[in-house]
């Protein structure tokens, strides 16, 4: 059995500590909008509808950029895309601190969402190239803790530096850094084509399947054809029930606990911190659950299939008495188990990914999976919304999410399969992509219209239109950045 040479060992090392400081930037930059919200209001003069809109301004543009993504780093590799993902959200995080009008703003949040589209698809990319499969689950857990652990200590490092600099300085700063990240990203990762790898080491992270090694391309075939495998949607649905819940109480935790429990901004930040430090252990155990069980003898998928199900069928079991408690610390209490089994299921649904396709759709296949999660995601806070205006109360919204979760559960259970092998059939009928770019487009003018309507625009059918053409330049420009060809012309 081949051994891991030294130099295995530091490029490991160096791409994880990479991986894990790009994921600390990424989400203490998406939750600063938070911790500025009232001096952004006050400054501006915005209403809370208004403030509304311009948080809706990340996470669709998120979404559909997943699209594009995945195939940029299949083809061009990590090193190039997300280097360029982070200059890009990291300009877009300083020209938040140069705003001075909302629509200034919103279009600095959506360059911000643009830009982190490739984060978490290139950590399985990176991954699937420099760690074997009996040992990824581990540093997957280890990457995807940063999105826990980034929201943990922004009520403290991000007020910090806002009261030494102001928001607009500390909006500035973290610009700032996220710019020479880009640049150290640049200049100390390697894509594996870019190595010569000795034989030893070849062996090592294929696991002695030689078929592994292939480089290859994506074809526009393959990258619709990945859309036509059972185990893709399973994926796909599945993540919606990791992501709605993750997203309810990222957007909505603060207010719950100050509008549902009577905390004030001040009192929430302990219960907060409680509540995401119990996220992370949650992700840094989903590697070493996954990793033991394969060796243990479980398959690599099955070895993330049972996390991920235990994961949200317990978050939805501890979600439903936080909702009814009377108590304020059993609430918490319950929310902090919702939360470790929730990014329980996080870490293993990225470990998935990285153990579900070739190599070289690896990326591919997570851009589909965080595109439908982060559809769902812009969904969960604009349903919440509307419930807590209707009733007045979160405990329906905390329900819902709770079946979300389930039914993710479920699907993951009962649809997700096989991995994608090299050797299967991805063809798919121009027939069959044509209908996949319209339920894009429709899914994409709903989208559009929600958010239009829920922030009270007053004019969904803007909206519509607005969503509608995303949807459709994101469907036809993917295909366009791939070669023709099916399946079996890359294979010959």
């Amino acid at each position: 059995m081949a051994t891991k040479s030294a130099r295995l060992k530091r490029i490991q090392a160096v791409s994880l500590a990479l991986l894990v400081l790009a994921g600390l930037i990424a989400y203490l930059d998406r939750g600063i909008l938070a911790i500025a919200q009232k001096d952004i209001i006050a400054e501006m003069g915005l209403s809370a509808t208004q403030f509304g809109l311009l948080a809706a301004a990340f996470s669709l543009p998120y979404a559909f950029a997943q699209l594009p993504m995945g195939v940029l780093l299949d083809r061009l590799g990590a090193r190039i895309t997300m280097g360029l993902g982070i200059i890009v959200w990291s300009v877009g995080q300083l020209a938040g601190g140069l705003a001075h009008g909302l629509l200034h703003f919103q279009i600095a949040r959506a360059v911000l969402g643009s830009g982190e589209a490739p984060a978490f698809p290139a950590g399985a990319k990176v991954f699937s190239e420099w760690f074997a499969v009996k040992e990824r689950g581990r540093p997957t857990g280890v990457y995807v803790a940063s999105t826990t652990a980034a929201p943990a200590i922004a009520p403290f490092l991000l007020t910090g530096l806002m009261l030494w600099l102001g928001w607009r300085g500390m909006f500035i700063v973290m610009g700032a850094a996220g710019l020479l990240l880009g640049l150290a990203w640049y200049a100390l990762y390697r894509d594996r084509r870019e190595v010569k790898l000795g034989p030893e080491e070849l062996d090592y992270l294929s696991d002695g399947n030689k078929a592994s090694l292939e480089e290859r391309t994506i074809t526009r075939g393959e990258w619709a054809g990945i859309l036509g495998k059972r185990s893709t949607w399973g994926i796909i649905l599945g993540w919606i029930g990791v992501i709605y819940m993750v997203w309810l109480y990222l957007t909505w935790l603060p207010g719950y606990l100050q509008r549902e429990r009577g905390l004030s901004v001040a009192a929430s930040a302990i219960p907060l911190t409680i509540v995401y430090i119990a996220g992370t252990f949650g992700q840094l155990s989903s590697g070493v659950v996954a990793d033991w069980l394969v060796s243990r003898g479980m398959s690599p998928i099955m070895s993330r299939k049972w996390p991920i199900c235990v994961g949200l069928v317990g978050a939805a079991l501890f979600t439903v008495p936080a909702a009814y408690t009377s108590s304020l610390w059993a609430s918490i209490a319950c929310i902090s188990a919702a939360m470790y089994f929730v990014n329980l299921s996080s870490g293993a649904g990225w470990a998935l990914v990285s153990v579900s396709a070739p190599r070289r759709l690896v990326a591919t296949l997570g851009s589909f999976m965080n595109f439908g999660g982060y559809l769902a995601a812009s969904a969960a806070p604009i349903i919440t919304g509307f419930i807590v205006d209707q009733t007045g109360s979160f405990v329906l919204a905390l329900v819902i999410a709770a079946g979300v979760a389930v039914a993710g559960a479920l699907a993951n259970l009962f649809v997700v399969k096989d991995p994608i092998a090299e050797g299967d059939s991805l063809e798919l009928s121009n027939a069959s992509l044509w209908a996949l770019r319209g339920v894009a487009v429709l899914v994409g003018a709903f989208s559009g219209y929600l958010i239009a309507v829920a922030v009270g625009t007053g004019n969904g059918g803007k909206g519509v239109v607005i969503g509608a053409m995303v949807a459709a330049i994101s469907v036809t420009v993917v295909p366009m950045l791939m070669k023709k060809g099916t399946s079996h012309e890359a294979a010959a």
